[in-house]
């Protein structure tokens, strides 16, 4: 079998050396859930922009994905099929004009709607979208008022306190709420109807606790409160504008673009101001092809996929002194970060050294494409010193971001006060905070150990190794946060404690084996459904996915001194599922995540990255 992994991988290196773009970088799809092709639809037609074209191929696309059912899904096995998706992509093929409203195929949606509980039975992103075209009634919605974005970072409770990801979401959606804007135009679809039975939220106890306490921080400013909401909303302003990339984009993703571009309006910008002419080019920017048609991704991935496809390609053998790492680590070093962004509130004495997942991101960077770009980096930096400046840069970067638990978190240091997990909007639980995880602070240890040189004795590792272990399941897994899930996240939680020296025989290494072994399909390989991440709990998928089996094995491989039949049986499985040309559904199902049961991703670079690097692990250790 060795020798049909050597092949296979020498092919996947073959056909990535020709995949390269001139200027270093890998250009692969970042299939998200279909929430942006719906928005953008929904953002051209509300704006009366001049986008027919582009229109009629994203309803094409839609009309593609819908089920048989009438419903949309964000993945294969999710049963009968999504609420909140198939509300936007109804209400997207309604704007656009494309379709009659008796049309069969949204009778049918219509209907699933229905029989989900109605319109305030979505997601609250979905119902923040429906509030800003008038279908939907703002006083169901978030009831914060606008004068918290000015609560002092002094008082328990403040806006600085949620994570970057969600302050870029709050701030236009506190906007729009505070003025009740609704764009209404003659091509805005009525679908109120679908409104059935009035908002029914329950607050919870915790909730009620943090609503009242964002209230006793607003009571406390200083100021007549009409000023005061006026300075708020000011506030918001200026924060959106301070964070356009040169793209023209809000913190380089769609969904935050796409609601500061309303929230602009609602305070007057028309749609021939250069702020928004600049956005909307942004946003199509981020279109890719897919065999479904054009796909608008919510941040397209060039930054992470070709310092993954960089570092890939050398575990494989390729020397630094190539042309393609050449390239591709040249590109790299113009991407890394100069700027202070809002990170560096935290952390005021460590300088920028971080990257961005995008290419036009250039204050919003995060630990996991930080340590990706330095992987792809480090033997570059050995030989050349301006390369080991930057290198050392980020190095620094890293380390700083440490939590206070010994974790690591994605984009900034101690956003972890767990009551904002009550803040009303669905989903907050993982995106109101920035807590450690198991797959980032797993690959962090595993970059500063088989990189850095950095063992399990080193202050900053040993906390990193204590965290992990206190936070691993009772079976012995690990739950991811950024892909599809106890997989990724044991798989990371173990690479990172073996690549810092962590033996085999230590109990939470061992129990880890267990697990993964345990769940191993019958056909060899690894699957897993992205209900994980809604359950909390390991939900097994009917097929196995490329970039769920490599994770499992490399994992297998970190561990083991020999490849037993659980890694042998595995390979197998990986070289069948890579060389397989027959389309399976294995092929697009998505293995990254962002917002459980609302957003996961189709990295089409996946398949490429991680059994590449798997079968380069297998061969350099058991040769």
């Amino acid at each position: 079998m060795k020798g049909v992994i050597e092949e296979t991988a020498n092919k996947m290196v073959e056909e990535l050396r020709r995949r390269q773009n001139p200027d270093g970088t890998w250009s692969f799809c970042f299939e998200n859930s279909l929430i942006t092709d719906a928005y953008m639809i929904i953002l051209i037609r509300s704006l009366y922009l001049m986008e027919d074209k582009l229109v009629l191929q994203l309803v094409n696309r839609l009309l593609n994905m819908q089920t048989e059912e009438g419903t949309w899904k964000v993945f294969e096995d999710e049963r009968e099929g999504n609420l909140s998706a198939t509300i936007e992509a109804y209400f997207a093929l309604r704007f656009s004009g494309l379709l009659d409203e008796k049309d069969p195929r949204l009778k049918k949606a219509e209907q699933f709607i229905k029989d989900k509980g109605g319109l305030e039975e979505a997601h609250t992103l979905t119902k923040l979208m429906l509030a800003a075209h008038g279908q939907y009634e703002w006083r169901y919605l978030m009831p914060v008022p606008i004068e918290v974005l000015l609560i002092p970072r002094s008082f328990p409770i403040s806006f600085w306190d949620f994570s970057s990801y969600a302050r870029g979401h709050i701030v236009p959606f506190l906007l729009l709420r505070d003025g009740r804007y609704h764009l209404k135009t003659s091509r805005t679809p009525n679908i109120r109807h679908l409104f059935l039975h009035g908002s029914r939220d329950q607050d919870s106890e915790s909730r009620v606790f943090l609503l009242e306490t964002l209230k006793e921080g607003v009571k406390g400013l200083a100021g007549l409160p009409d000023s005061i909401r006026s300075q708020a909303r000011q506030f918001a302003h200026e924060y959106m504008l301070k964070r356009i990339e040169s793209d023209g984009t809000y913190l380089s993703y769609f969904t935050t673009t796409f609601f500061m571009i309303y929230a602009l309006k609602s305070i007057g910008y028309k749609e021939d101001s250069p702020v928004i002419r600049n956005a909307l080019h942004g946003l199509k920017a981020m279109i890719c092809q897919t065999e479904n048609g054009p796909h608008v991704q919510n941040s397209p991935s060039l930054v992470w996929d070709t310092a993954l496809i960089s570092d890939a390609l050398q575990e494989s053998g390729a020397g630094f002194e190539e042309g393609t790492i050449e390239r591709s680590v040249g590109y790299l070093l113009k991407h890394q970060h100069y700027k202070y962004g809002d990170w560096a509130i935290e952390i005021p004495t460590v300088a920028p050294g971080g990257w961005g997942f995008s290419e036009s991101n250039s204050i919003h960077p995060d630990v996991d494409d930080t340590t990706a770009a330095l992987r792809a980096i480090t033997y570059s930096a050995s030989e050349n010193p301006d390369i080991r400046q930057a290198w050392d840069r980020g190095i620094k970067w890293v380390l700083g971001m440490q939590n206070r638990d010994g974790g690591w978190p994605a984009f900034e240091k101690n956003k972890t006060k767990g009551i904002l997990a009550s803040f009303p909007m669905d989903g907050a639980e993982a995106a109101a905070i920035d807590p450690s995880t198991a797959d980032l602070t797993g690959r962090t240890l595993e970059f500063l150990g088989s990189r850095a040189g950095l063992t399990k004795d080193h202050p900053k590792m040993k906390r990193g190794i204590g965290w992990l272990k206190l936070s691993q399941e009772e079976d012995g897994s690990w739950a991811g946060r950024w892909g599809v899930h106890y997989i990724y996240g044991t798989w990371a939680a173990v690479t990172g404690m073996k690549a810092a020296g962590v033996p085999s025989t230590d109990k939470s290494i061992m129990m880890a084996k267990r697990w993964l072994e345990g769940i191993q399909r019958r056909d060899g390989g690894w699957g897993e459904s992205c209900y994980s991440d809604q359950k909390n709990k390991y939900v097994p998928l009917s097929f196995s996915t490329a970039s769920q089996t490599a994770w499992a094995l490399d994992a297998l491989i970190s561990i083991s001194d020999r490849p037993d039949d659980a890694i042998e049986i595995g390979m197998k499985k990986l070289l069948d599922l890579i060389n397989n040309d027959q389309p399976s559904l294995a092929d697009a199902y998505p293995t990254g995540a962002g917002l459980k049961g609302k957003f996961y991703i189709h990295y089409h670079s996946y398949k490429w990255i991680w059994p590449l690097l798997t079968m380069s692990h297998y061969l350099n250790k058991y040769e």
